[in-house]
């Protein structure tokens, strides 16, 4: 729920959102520590602390917001090749179709179909991980298009190279859809959260007899964990979000078989 919520927002408010948790738990730590009636009793948990027991929780933290951070972008990476491999074998079956002897127009337009759908409906479906019926009904026909036995005259390799391009666009589009509708571990977000927040305890804590190097050093932390956990969520959903990855490369390759349409 947390990073659904993140998703939702523009760029600003998550980091203002972040920086809002991180700033009011800064305060509440502060004013504990600080406050008159309230200063006695964190006197007596923090006595006797030294900072090297504390290293334990960082390296928690660190260790986990490595591996979120690693995961988010292994899936942007993989989303980046799929998309790619798709706009790849897009041009294949349209250059194959091209280049063999017999008539294969009603392939191209069965392809032209599929990749107009896959811009205009499929793309915005994938922000909420649903795909497009619209695109499956017209990959469904480019595959019996392709198939069709007539097409065997251009001859048997370069139909069934046509054939497995074909497939490898069935292949590369459920790969694309399994990525959009992965939903993010709410829990690896949660145990960051409680991390850091232990963290910052450990932290006032440990400069509980030095109130302005104890903000400084909550502030210095506050701000390097909402600028990691903001550009972590920032790329955890590769086809959602402020910086969902656009059908760019796909129109690309719509734009060369309308091209060669003309």
């Amino acid at each position: 729920m947390i990073l659904g919520v993140w998703l939702d927002c523009p760029v600003s408010l998550i980091f203002t959102s972040l920086g809002g948790v991180f700033a009011g738990a800064v305060a509440l730590l502060v004013l504990l520590t600080n406050l008159p009636w309230t200063r006695p009793g964190m006197l007596r948990l923090g006595t006797g602390v030294v900072p090297t027991y504390f290293t334990a929780i960082s390296v928690l933290l660190a260790l986990l917001t490595g591996f979120v951070a690693n995961d988010a972008w292994e899936r942007q990476r993989q989303a980046a090749r799929v998309v790619q491999n798709e706009r790849s074998n897009l041009l294949a079956v349209h250059d194959l179709s091209v280049a063999t002897v017999s008539d294969m127009s009603e392939i191209r337009a069965a392809l032209l179909a599929y990749t107009d759908a896959l811009v205009t409906d499929e793309w915005p479906k994938m922000t909420d991980g649903l795909s497009s019926p619209v695109a499956g009904a017209a990959l469904a026909q480019l595959m019996a298009v392709a198939a069709d036995p007539k097409h065997v005259v251009s001859g048997q390799a370069a139909h069934a190279l046509l054939l497995d391009a074909v497939m490898s666009l069935r292949t590369a589009r459920g790969e694309r859809l399994a990525l959009s509708d992965a939903q993010g571990d709410q829990s690896k977000w949660l145990t960051l959260m409680v991390l850091a927040g232990l963290t910052l305890v450990a932290i006032g804590l440990v400069h509980l007899e030095r109130p302005v190097a104890q903000v400084t050093t909550l502030m210095l932390f506050a701000i390097a964990m909402v600028t990691t956990l903001g550009v972590v969520a920032l790329h955890e959903r590769p086809f959602d979000g402020p910086l969902a990855m656009s059908p760019a490369p796909i129109e690309r390759a719509k734009a060369v078989m309308v091209e060669g349409r003309s």
